[in-house]
C-alpha cells in the first residue's frame, strides 16, 4: 500500500511538471526557466514560450515512466532507476535548456 502511495504522489509531481509545460505554452510574456529569477530578454516570445513547454511536458512524462520500478518490491534494487533517472531526466532538462533554447531565442 506505501509503495502504491509513494507512486501516487511521483505521479502528482509528474503531472505537475506537465501543467507547467501547458502554462508556459500558454503564457504571453516570456517564462522564466530558473527559480526567483526574471525572465530573459527574447528574440520571439511565442516560439521560446513553446519550446520550453514542450521541454516541461517531455521531463514530467519521462518523469512519471521512470517512476515505475517504485511499485516493485520495496527492497528491489529495481528502485535505483527511480532515483538515478530522475538524476539524468533533470540534467537532460537543463542541459535542453542551455544548450538548445537559449542560443536559439534569448538575445
Amino acid at each position: 500500500m506505501a509503495l502504491k502511495i509513494a507512486f501516487c504522489i511521483w505521479c502528482l509531481c509528474g503531472v505537475f511538471f506537465i501543467g507547467t509545460g501547458i502554462f508556459c505554452i500558454r503564457q504571453k510574456k516570456p517564462m522564466g526557466f530558473w527559480a526567483n529569477d526574471k525572465a530573459p530578454k527574447v528574440k520571439d516570445i511565442k516560439g521560446y514560450n513553446r519550446a520550453l513547454g514542450k521541454c516541461w511536458i517531455i521531463y514530467g512524462g519521462v518523469f512519471i515512466l521512470i517512476g515505475l520500478p517504485i511499485l516493485s518490491d520495496q527492497h528491489s534494487p529495481w528502485i535505483l532507476i527511480s532515483l538515478l533517472g530522475a538524476l539524468f531526466d533533470t540534467l537532460a532538462l537543463i542541459l535542453a535548456y542551455t544548450m538548445i533554447i537559449t542560443p536559439r531565442y534569448i538575445e
